[in-house]
Formats: C-alpha cells, sequence, structure tokens
C-alpha cells in the first residue's frame, strides 16, 4: 500500500529546475495533476526572467464561494497577477532574480496549491463548528470531476464529508466495493478506533445529499460517508493532515484499484504460460524420415494391426 503525497511532485521538480538554473531559459511545459487540474509553466523569450504559471481548475468557481481566493491571497499573494487567459482561473508570477534564499521550500509551497485551494470548504466547515451554531451548516459541494463531487457539512459535534465516485467499468465496480468494505470493517480493529467513522452505500445516496436533484441513481455509483470528530480537527497540526489525506480518498481508491488489475493480470499471464507448457507436453511425437522404416524394395513400411475377433472365419479363410 502506498500512501499518496498531497502536493504535485512532477510541478516541484519542474519549479525547482526553472528556480535553480544559472541561465533562464524559454520553456513552455503543461503539467496534468489529479482531478483534470492543468500547470502551464511559461517564460516569453523577451522576459527569461519572468516565470508564470498558470493553472486550470474547472471547480474554482464552485470553491470560490467558500473561501478560496482568500487562501490565495495568504499562501501566494506576492505572486498573483491578474489571468490573461480565460482557459486559466489562477496565474503566479515569479521573478526568478529576486526569489527567497529557500528555493525548495517556495517549490514545495507552490506545488502544495491544488491542496490549499480545495481545502477551502474544509476549513469553513470547521469555522463552523467552531462557532458553535445551532443546526446544521450549509452544504458545501465541489464537483471536482465530472459526475463526481465532495459534499462537507458541519454539524454541532461532527463534520460530514461524502464522496460521489463513479466507476467506469464492471470490474472496477466490484473491486471498489471490495475496498470500501474493508474500510468500513477495518475500524473494528483496536488498533485505529481513533478514526473516522466510514459508511458505504451503493446506488442509494446518504439522507445529507438525497435532496439534491442532480444525484445519479445507477448501479456505476457509489457514496463514501466519513463522519470527523473534534479529535480529527481541533488541532491545527491535526486538521492540516486530515484536510490533506481525506482530499486524496478518490485518487487513493482508484490507484489501488489499478494496482490490483495490474497484479490480477499478472497472476493470469503466469498461469496460461503454465497450461501452455503442459499442453505442449503432451503433445504427441511426430514421425520423421529419419525414423520410418522401408523394405527391401524401397517402399514404406507401416505395420498392419490384427483383425477383429468379431471378423468370421468364413472371411479370413475366403482372403487366405
Amino acid at each position: 500500500m502506498i500512501l499518496l503525497e498531497p502536493n504535485s511532485y512532477v510541478l516541484e521538480d519542474t519549479l525547482l529546475t526553472r528556480f535553480t538554473s544559472e541561465k533562464p531559459e524559454v520553456v513552455d511545459i503543461t503539467l496534468v495533476d489529479f482531478d483534470n487540474v492543468i500547470y502551464h509553466v511559461q517564460t516569453s523569450a523577451e522576459q527569461r526572467t519572468l516565470l508564470n504559471l498558470s493553472v486550470e481548475m474547472k471547480y474554482f468557481n464552485e470553491v470560490c464561494a467558500y473561501g478560496a481566493e482568500s487562501i490565495l491571497q495568504r499562501e501566494y499573494g506576492a505572486y498573483l497577477v491578474p489571468v490573461t487567459n480565460s482557459q486559466y482561473q489562477i496565474t503566479l508570477q515569479f521573478n526568478l532574480e529576486q526569489l527567497p534564499e529557500d528555493k525548495a521550500g517556495l517549490a514545495k509551497h507552490v506545488s502544495m496549491l491544488k491542496r490549499n485551494v480545495l481545502a477551502s470548504p474544509f476549513i469553513r466547515a470547521f469555522e463552523y463548528w467552531e462557532s458553535q451554531q445551532e443546526g446544521a451548516g450549509p452544504l458545501m459541494a465541489t464537483h471536482y470531476r465530472e459526475n463526481e463531487a465532495i459534499y462537507v457539512q458541519a454539524q454541532q459535534d461532527r463534520v460530514t464529508v461524502i464522496f460521489s465516485t463513479l466507476f467506469q467499468e464492471e470490474v472496477d465496480r466490484v473491486l471498489g466495493k471490495v475496498f470500501l468494505q474493508e474500510f468500513v470493517d477495518a475500524r473494528r480493529q483496536a488498533a485505529i478506533q481513533n478514526a473516522p467513522q466510514v459508511f458505504y452505500s451503493s446506488r442509494e445516496a446518504p439522507l445529507e445529499i438525497r435532496h439534491l436533484p442532480e444525484l445519479r441513481q445507477d448501479e456505476s455509483v457509489g457514496y463514501v460517508s466519513f463522519v470527523l470528530f473534534p479529535r480529527h480537527f481541533a488541532d491545527a497540526e491535526v486538521r492540516e493532515q486530515t484536510i490533506s489525506q481525506i482530499q486524496l480518498f478518490r485518487d487513493y481508491l482508484h490507484y489501488h484499484i489499478k494496482c490490483a488489475k495490474a497484479y490480477m493480470h499478472s497472476r493470469m499471464r503466469t498461469r496460461v504460460k503454465e497450461f501452455l507448457k503442459v499442453i505442449n507436453r503432451a503433445k504427441p511425437d511426430r514421425t520423421t524420415a529419419a525414423s520410418e522404416k522401408r523394405t527391401a524394395t524401397g517402399r514404406y513400411f507401416r505395420p498392419q494391426f490384427r483383425q477383429s475377433s468379431a471378423t468370421s472365419p468364413q472371411q479370413v479363410e475366403g482372403e487366405w
């Protein structure tokens, strides 16, 4: 099993290479992250010392309603510039001649941009819990993928996070159900009693979101609910770790589904090879020209089998 990192490693490596380069170069690189997020790293020939990072997030307008813009200003305010291309929603600009001494730390921090933007509904829900208001908070939906969404809602004693997951293939649906059921059953172990409660349902949506009209009602959709208690977000450090890990649940699930399929395919190929070896050993040896015998006249000698006992003596005598 592997735990995915919350930052984009390929973006971090690309930025660090540009930051530490002794000679500024003209670059035009497009990178892709989870959830169809696109990064465009570009410098112009006229101003090679200005590195622009443009980000495309199709769900950016949704998370802006939950405070994503304030998070961007707090984390990357010194590098934010107006967007010039309508395809992108965020643009950061770096002057390669005026970078801080910790260039590796800056590249690492910028590679967390997607995580920080998507954290806005979680932060809003945790703040609602801290305010101790009566009743449930607003239901915040983020459609981060096509036909898939994350729903976050705060209540007085907990925060509920619901993932709607779409399985494209029948095999993925079966394996996903096995993995998700294991999430539910694993919490019974004494070693992980402090883990969030997990509930899984296929086709039928949880009560918190059942009233939404855009939900799909078929076998290809599964719903996973995480119930976060104050021990998962009351402390600031634990809160940041919880946000980072729960965001990657969908990627984590589908990553291990693909790994399971790859392992089963390799085992099946190995078994087929073993069966082919058995079949090849069972084939009779073909008679070659060197092993055939000839008579003195040069004719091929083929052994004649004795006639069946059912042949009548009269027929045998008549043939003689």
